[in-house]
């Protein structure tokens, strides 16, 4: 439900923007705020689901989610869209170590990559449920409903999740309350001094308030949130210890260049196939098929492989296959290609997918203790949604400096265009081709260096033993 939520936003952005008369700036923060309301509360969240159980979390998180999404189908302003997106954020990060945690405490290691498989193919349904919904409902029906389809499924999720998820033993944990402020504090002047710094020229905020001095704010705060840590001798919010297992600290690392890509990839592409070739967002949408099927059909197949091999060896597949097929697509991206020769590295971003998360999840969790299964499903989601936060707010600051690189006087307006194929300039189709390609390589840098530090995980003990 997550997934889709994510990928659904995606595909209705220029109609969003046209209908709610919003710049792309302020259409960005659209996905921004969901995604800083969803990595600022991670760490807690997890937390969370160790103490009261994470079905009991997972419920309420949905019941939030569920209730918001009808909060943005029925606002009228993109500023009311926004306030709406935070609070399904707050819903999301309730849900989403749960999911992770339940898997981690049910299933041994030796078995724990089939489920993570199982859990990997889910996504890769939902990168095509997504996006093709969306582009059926933006284009019968209208924006609004790429929320109000989440009314539905998250009543039947509901009673899925109360007669299906067991209810697992809970841990008496006590909260380490100057720990959960430090995290919040820290992370939401980190994120947030990150995604508004291009609206401020990266200068002054409010007063004596800057850009660069509510991020390092942040990271002060951050330090001393893990010099507090260090020094708890009972209930961290985060143990520390944690990261003296070199795989869990190598799949942080790992997993937030594949959270900054995921997220930076897919709106260079959809808004070149709407406002250049005028594709209705259901056909933008069917590009990016080959990746969610071959995604799909692989993760059950590299989640019975990740019991017996090597983890480098499928997570390097997969982070290489990525930054691959983003230079691939920056090769090909031009205003008058055959729109076949873009399915190709679709497809390998398909391989791409189904050999990433598996092996990175799996590994992360794989030599934790099961009453640490909340605070390790915590961190590494925190870690994931710090990636997507950074990729969604360098993607856009990408967009805008390539299209006034391309189109000089453009100030990264350009993207308004949504849905105007054909009625471009020849010349403005083919620079404003040649930004987005440009963009796509700052995602394809990023998890090249994910896939370089894949390179140093180490057989995890159960494959040892």
């Amino acid at each position: 439900m997550i997934l889709v939520d994510s990928t659904i936003v995606t595909v209705a952005m220029p109609a969003l923007m046209s209908g709610l008369h919003a710049d792309i700036g302020a259409a960005v923060w659209v996905t921004s705020a969901y995604l800083l309301a969803y990595a600022v509360p991670l760490l807690i969240t997890g937390r969370l689901g160790d103490r009261y159980g994470p079905k009991r979390v997972y419920l309420v998180g949905l019941t939030i989610f569920t209730l918001a999404s009808l909060w943005c189908g029925l606002t009228g302003t993109i500023t009311g869209l926004i306030v709406a997106r935070v609070v399904q954020g707050l819903g999301a990060a309730l849900m989403s170590p749960q999911t992770m945690s339940v898997i981690t405490r049910l299933f041994p290691p030796q078995s724990r990559g089939q489920a993570m498989g199982l859990w990997g193919a889910v996504a890769g349904v939902a990168t095509l449920v997504g996006p093709v919904l969306g582009g059926v409902l933006v284009d019968t029906l209208g924006w609004e409903w790429i929320f109000f389809i989440n009314v539905p499924v998250g009543l039947l999720a509901m009673v899925l999740a109360w007669r299906l998820v067991p209810t697992l033993d809970t841990h008496a944990h006590r909260f380490d309350w100057i720990g959960v402020v430090l995290s919040a504090v820290g992370l939401f002047c980190i994120v947030f001094g990150i995604e508004e710094g291009r609206s401020y020229d990266w200068s002054t905020i409010t007063g004596p308030i800057t850009v660069w001095r509510l991020i390092g704010f942040g990271v002060l705060v951050m330090i001393a949130f893990v010099v507090w840590q260090a020094r708890q001798r009972t209930e961290p919010l985060v143990p520390l210890r944690l990261f003296r297992d070199r795989n869990f600290s190598v799949a942080n690392v790992a997993i937030t260049t594949v959270g900054f890509a995921v997220t930076s990839t897919m709106f260079p592409i959809m808004i070149w196939a709407q406002s250049v070739r005028g594709l209705s967002p259901t056909y933008a949408a069917l590009l990016m098929a080959p990746m969610a099927v071959i995604s799909g059909g692989l993760a059950p197949v590299v989640g019975r492989l990740v019991a017996q091999t090597h983890p480098r060896t499928l997570a390097g597949i997969g982070l290489l296959s990525y930054a691959v097929s983003l230079v691939w697509m920056r090769a090909v991206l031009r205003a008058d290609m055959p729109l076949w020769e873009l399915l190709l590295p679709a497809a390998l971003l398909g391989v791409a997918n189904g050999f990433m998360w598996a092996p990175l999840s799996t590994s992360a969790t794989a030599n934790l203790d099961r009453r640490e299964a909340g605070a390790g499903s915590g961190v590494y989601n925190t870690t994931r949604q710090i990636g997507s936060v950074l990729g969604s707010a360098a993607i856009a600051l990408a967009m805008e400096d390539r299209l006034a690189a391309h189109l000089p006087g453009s100030s990264g307006a350009a993207p308004t265009m949504g849905g105007a194929g054909g009625t471009m300039p020849p010349q403005v189709a083919e620079a404003f081709s040649a930004a987005m390609g440009d963009a796509l390589l700052v995602p394809a840098a990023v998890i090249l260096v994910g896939a370089v530090v894949v390179m140093a995980f180490e057989r995890p003990r159960h494959q040892r033993a």
